[in-house]
């Protein structure tokens, strides 16, 4: 499906005002097709040893004592997008830990996912492998799909889903490789040909800078970078082009969230910084303000010439430090409002307001996209908000197919959002069903 036909499919609530006062369960988009979790297995995922859930249409909230195993709950959702975490840089740190030490631990995760009338099963496992020597032990994936072995590039599109993490600020405030991991999970999920042009670029990329670490440390002709060169630009301009636009879409969509938001007093923007390209624009002694660019508007041909420029005019500098200074992999993207950059100059009640807001706006254009709902995973979004920003979220998600929520305090919710989900209660790795969730005094 085209972006502009989904667009109109969802223009019924992108620019709507929210009202202080909601009545749930609010009524779905007519005709909206979802991805939707039916069930969850895990086995010794963090601190779960054995955990069965099964899920319904709608929203499904789970409650309880912080550290009791919520957020690795979404986490292993989320896990089934492609193989990765959002919390965790090793594999190893998933296995619980009450069985990582033994020979032969694994966790395991397995879900039914429903599209349509088609019922798919997905199952990672993450097997820990003895080291040779004594040394570390290795940390195995393997991923079915319906009992067929698969690479976690294959995983693209199979499940989509959106998370929302107290700690995602990090995207906001962090290095540009957080952001960078954003937009390029966000357009893997919806778009095959970036994933492809994305592991293109990085076997390129790897290639590249071994041959620059040769030529740093032996010497040689540095002409043998052409043969690199070529397929380096062509999968980068690609990238930067899908990048550029996908972002102005993002924009367009998280632009009326965050004006709802913030009561229309602050305009958010996402501008697109590609390496080697974007002029400089940032002073030591002014604010860094938005760039005049658009980045969206520049063909992949105007991309790849821009690139080629770049490269020949960084040769000296890869040379001298043995590694490729310009590309995909180095740019980045800044928050704005009313102009400013959030990362510099934002309060954290500002950032935490523009990262939810591009993470609804992230569920809509994958809707747009793909024509089908991802589900939304939402660890203690409310926190922080004022009621009015709650039920202004709450009525945004309630539109969304299928949601899973958790938090710690029951009282963030209206009874009546309360009534018309299914509530969990988990408590050490245990869950249950929540007993009398609607206590009278909410």
């Amino acid at each position: 499906m085209g972006l502009n036909a989904g667009l109109r499919r969802t223009q019924l609530y992108v620019g709507t005002t929210t009202q202080a006062t909601a009545a749930w369960p609010i009524p779905m988009l007519e005709f909206a097709p979802a991805m939707q979790l039916v069930h969850l297995s895990l086995t010794n995922f963090r601190n779960f040893i054995r955990l069965e859930m099964d899920f319904q249409p709608g929203t499904t909230l789970v409650i309880g004592p912080n550290a009791q195993g919520k957020t690795s709950l979404l986490e292993a959702i989320d896990y089934l997008v492609d193989a990765a975490s959002s919390r965790s840089a090793s594999d190893r740190e998933l296995i619980n830990f009450l069985v990582g030490a033994e020979p032969g631990a694994f966790a395991r995760i397995v879900a039914e996912i429903r599209r349509g009338d088609q019922p798919q099963r997905l199952e990672i496992r993450l097997i820990a492998d003895a080291g040779r020597n004594g040394g570390e032990s290795r940390i195995l994936k393997e991923i079915l799909l319906n009992g067929v072995r698969r690479r976690a590039g294959d995983l693209a599109g199979v499940f989509n889903a959106v998370l929302f993490l107290p700690e995602d600020l990090r995207v906001l405030e962090g290095p540009p490789a957080e952001r960078r991991r954003f937009l390029d999970r966000t357009l893997a999920q919806a778009d095959s040909a970036y994933a492809q042009a994305l592991s293109e670029f990085n076997r390129a990329l790897t290639q590249r800078n071994a041959l620059l670490r040769h030529l740093q440390d032996r010497g040689g002709d540095p002409g043998q970078l052409e043969v690199w060169d070529s397929p380096l630009i062509e999968s980068a301009a690609k990238l930067v082009r899908t990048r550029a636009v996908s972002l102005a879409e993002l924009e367009r969509l998280a632009q009326p969230i965050h004006a709802s938001l913030t009561r229309g007093t602050e305009r958010l923007r996402l501008t697109y910084r590609p390496s080697g390209l974007a002029r400089a624009s940032d002073g030591q002694m002014a604010l860094p303000l938005e760039d005049t660019e658009d980045w969206a508007a520049r063909s992949q041909v105007s991309v790849a010439d821009g690139l080629r420029r770049a490269l020949a005019a960084a040769r000296p500098e890869e040379l001298a430090r043995g590694m490729t200074v310009v590309g995909p992999h180095r740019d980045d993207f800044r928050f704005l409002a009313e102009g400013v950059d959030l990362r510099s100059y934002g309060s954290r009640g500002q950032n935490r307001t523009a990262m939810i807001s591009s993470k609804l706006a992230q569920a809509e254009w994958l809707y747009a996209r793909t024509g089908e709902w991802p589900v939304l995973l939402l660890d203690e979004t409310l926190a922080e908000l004022d009621q009015a920003r709650r039920n202004d979220v709450l009525e945004r998600v309630g539109r969304v197919p299928q949601s899973v929520w958790t938090a710690a305090d029951l009282r963030l919710f209206p009874p009546a959002f309360l009534a018309s989900g299914t509530v969990w209660e988990l408590r050490a790795g245990t869950l249950s069903m929540a007993q009398d969730p609607i206590a009278p005094d909410l």
